[in-house]
């Protein structure tokens, strides 16, 4: 009897568990009034110029061999 009785409280343990791990945080979900400020920063981002301008060349940086010492 106490070996049914230790099966069946892990058993609820283990569902409980469960159901613990399935749990979301109310940071996860989506909010209505977040969604709309991140929209438009994002908005306000795509109409400033981040990028450079066409006339300045990209230089890639110069890749040194590391000198190996004994």
């Amino acid at each position: 009897m106490k070996r049914y009785l230790t099966i069946g409280v892990a058993l609820a343990v283990l569902c409980g568990a469960v159901t613990f791990a399935q749990a979301r945080p109310p940071t996860v979900t989506n909010s209505p009034g977040y969604d709309a400020r991140l929209r438009e920063s994002r908005k306000a981002l795509s109409g400033s110029p981040t990028t450079a301008p066409a006339s300045v060349p990209v230089v890639a940086p110069k890749r040194s061999k590391k000198k190996h010492t004994n």
